[in-house]
């Protein structure tokens, strides 16, 4: 059994950064994507990002781009989501998953919650001033 842990979330002014964190733990071999979601109330989850655990591809949303790092440290097993130029809009629960997802011109399905058969509990991320 494969175990998520988010941490790194919390309150931050609109313009900063936060840099949220996933550890995976248990039987690591059952995936090879990690991706980050969000929810916020009353809204569907939306994918944010996903790296590939083994050649390390990268995916965004569109409206993450050129905002949002996703990185990883396998020797930790450990993904990481630096977000930049925080909006208020990007307030939401964010989530990381555990999934198998196709690569080459597929791996843009990596954004599709249902790609995933592991998730963490979520941690709160709340931009306001």
């Amino acid at each position: 059994q494969l175990q998520l842990v988010e941490s790194g979330g919390g309150l931050v002014q609109p313009g900063g950064s936060l840099r949220l964190s996933c550890a995976a733990s248990g039987f690591t071999l059952d995936y090879n994507t990690i991706g980050w979601f969000r929810q916020a109330p009353g809204k569907e989850r939306e994918g944010v990002s996903c790296i590939s655990s083994s050649d390390g591809s990268t995916y965004y949303s569109d409206s993450v781009k050129g905002r949002f790092a996703i990185s990883r440290d396998n020797a930790k097993n450990t993904v990481y989501l630096q977000m930049n130029s925080l909006k208020p809009e990007d307030t939401a629960v964010y989530y990381c998953a555990a999934g198998r997802v196709p690569r080459g011109l597929l791996f843009r399905l990596c954004l599709s919650p249902y790609k995933y058969d592991y998730w963490g509990q979520g941690t709160q991320v709340t931009v306001s001033s």
